[in-house]
């Protein structure tokens, strides 16, 4: 079992990174948090958290920038139905953390926004989580709880109505929640606080590629 590599950054997308250890380059599928962690292509003694899946037909490594988010993309895919690539987009739309309170309070609609997650399939979600944070010691430890009901003590994101209601036209769009979410960076501080301003600002970031 590969747990660990360090190596020199060959290159890196939001979703996948290829790290050459030694003169062997290794490609790992990787979550969009992941990738904003990483430096940029070329730094070299870096340090990604791995985990490998073995298939009949293939295998295939995936790599983290925290052991909170190896923890949570383990315990993800133990559930029912959850393959790497949907556990990577529960992680690439959601901090370990932010996942800890969406379970917490039963929010199901956030959670449904996950490129790939349905409703029904977002509730079962939520019900097979609540139990794992409940009595995984090791990761309620790893995301700062230390009892079930420390779920609370969590800082929940906001979200204006705003950004909400723009989000959600952009998924309507074809992006994901994750462009989505980038997109709308700073759109406050530009002025576009009405839906439809925002909706403009995201538009215009996602067409320049900014």
């Amino acid at each position: 079992m590969i747990v660990q590599l360090t190596g020199t950054l060959v290159s890196v997308t939001p979703s996948v990174a290829v790290l050459d250890v030694n003169g062997v380059g290794y490609e790992l599928g990787i979550s969009a948090s992941t990738a904003a962690a990483l430096p940029q292509a070329g730094e070299a003694g870096v340090t990604v958290l791995t985990r490998m899946v073995v298939r009949e037909d293939s295998m295939e490594l995936f790599g983290f920038a925290s052991r909170e988010e190896r923890a949570l993309f383990d315990r993800l895919r133990a559930i029912s139905g959850v393959g790497p690539k949907l556990a990577l987009s529960v992680l690439s739309t959601f901090t370990p953390q932010q996942l800890a309170v969406i379970v917490a309070t039963n929010d199901g609609n956030r959670l449904k926004s996950v490129s790939g997650l349905g409703k029904k399939k977002a509730e079962r979600l939520i019900i097979e989580l609540s139990d794992v944070f409940a009595k995984d010691t090791e990761l309620k430890q790893l995301v700062g709880l230390t009892s079930p009901t420390d779920f609370a003590s969590i800082p929940k994101p906001t979200v204006t109505s705003v950004e909400s209601e723009a989000i959600e036209a952009l998924l309507g769009m074809g992006f994901t929640s994750q462009e989505a979410t980038l997109a709308l960076e700073g759109y406050e501080e530009v002025g576009a606080i009405t839906i439809e301003a925002a909706i403009g600002y995201a538009l215009r970031r996602l067409g320049s590629g900014n």
